[in-house]
């Protein structure tokens, strides 16, 4: 209906800007949505009290597994450290917004109503829009035309920010892709040929996704190494942050049922990560191993990585060691990640981040922009 579809649109401001907590105004902005509606030209009733969440405008817990809604007034941010299966069942997770709209102290009149001997009738309807994590993605919402497996991103089925991962392509280095590139193409048949050079190339360090990405749809996506490309992506880390900090962005997670990026891939999600290092094709550790960012890093709120200290400059060996130890840099096995040529080095971030997207993705740490509407039982 036309109520819940300006609902949906509404309940988009169930958290604030950043995703840092819930919006205790939320309530406020679904009453207002709901009382704008009609039925029969009539204006619906909307039992709710300003400050209240009570009555007919709640937030709240709706759980998948029981398609069920828990009102809770919580404004507490959502720990999205956790497997999916952990969140549905986290009644202080607030995810979403249940209104029920009525016509009681205006009964709704009906033809078939008066043939049965009734004049009017009351009724009542029910919507509840839940936000989940971001899946299919507006345009400008992705940074770099890179994607991470979605394998890279977990431990024992759950989101973890606190293991680092590498991207590994065209080295000497045996281990499993975590990442490759894309184009952000889905139109045609994406599989074929897979993701072209020159638009991967255009692509970089540019504005992202300049198209919506549907998550139902495969990307066009490719694992093996580009040089070319590979050297737009490493200078532009050192333009952005020169060597010295975690260079932020947020990218496309992509399914990948064979431990590498194939020609098209599944869309899953999309995870932001900070990227701590990037070798070049020509990097010598003895030349080229992390001396400027000798800052220590907040991997969540609160939680600091082993500070990175100055490194020595006798040692290369030694410092890198130091380094992947400080910021727990592995390979997907679980061994610290080794220094390695046109290889990137990423930790995936845990603290709060805008919302993105429409809800349909996994959980990798960034919750959806666009709710959807659920069916739950009628009150």
């Amino acid at each position: 209906s036309r109520r819940q579809r300006q609902m949906c649109i509404r309940d988009r401001y169930l958290y604030n800007k950043d995703g840092t907590f819930v919006n205790e105004g939320a309530n406020q902005i679904a009453y207002d949505a709901a009382v704008a509606n009609s039925s029969q030209k009539v204006a619906v009733d909307v039992n709710w009290s300003e400050g209240d969440n009570t009555g007919d405008i709640q937030r709240g817990h709706y759980y998948f597994s029981t398609n069920t809604f828990d009102p809770n007034p919580s404004t507490d941010p959502p720990n999205l450290e956790q497997s999916e299966t952990a969140l549905d069942d986290d009644f202080n997770f607030v995810n979403a917004v249940q209104v029920i709209t009525r016509r009681e102290a205006t009964p709704i009149t009906s033809f078939f109503a008066s043939v049965l001997g009734f004049d009017s009738f009351e009724a009542s309807a029910k919507a509840v829009a839940y936000i989940g994590f971001a899946g299919s993605l507006q345009p400008f919402e992705v940074d770099q035309p890179i994607v991470i497996c979605n394998d890279a991103l977990e431990i024992n089925g759950a989101f973890s920010c606190g293991i680092g991962r590498m991207i590994n392509s065209g080295s000497n280095v045996e281990t499993n892709e975590t990442g490759g590139w894309t184009s952000f193409d889905q139109e045609d048949d994406p599989c074929k040929g897979g993701a072209k050079k020159k638009d991967i190339d255009n692509l970089m360090c540019g504005e992202g996704n300049l198209e919506s990405i549907n998550l139902t749809k495969v990307v066009a996506t490719d694992g093996g190494m580009k040089t070319d490309s590979f050297g737009l992506l490493y200078d532009c880390w050192i333009e952005t942050v020169a060597k010295k900090a975690p260079w932020e962005m947020t990218l496309l997670v992509v399914e990948c049922p064979n431990n590498n990026v194939g020609t098209c891939e599944e869309p899953a999600g999309a995870v932001t990560l900070k990227v701590m290092w990037i070798n070049d094709e020509n990097d010598k550790i003895d030349s080229h191993h992390p001396k400027e960012m000798d800052e220590p890093y907040e991997i969540s709120e609160g939680v600091m990585a082993n500070q990175w200290k100055a490194p020595s400059e006798t040692d290369a060996q030694m410092n890198w060691e130091n380094f992947v130890s400080a910021y727990k840099l592995q390979n997907q096995d679980g061994s610290p990640a080794p220094y390695a040529q046109k290889s990137i080095y990423f930790l995936p971030d845990c603290k709060a981040h805008e919302p993105r997207g429409a809800t349909g993705g996994h959980n990798f740490g960034i919750l959806a922009r666009i709710p959807v509407l659920v069916k739950t039982p009628e009150p």
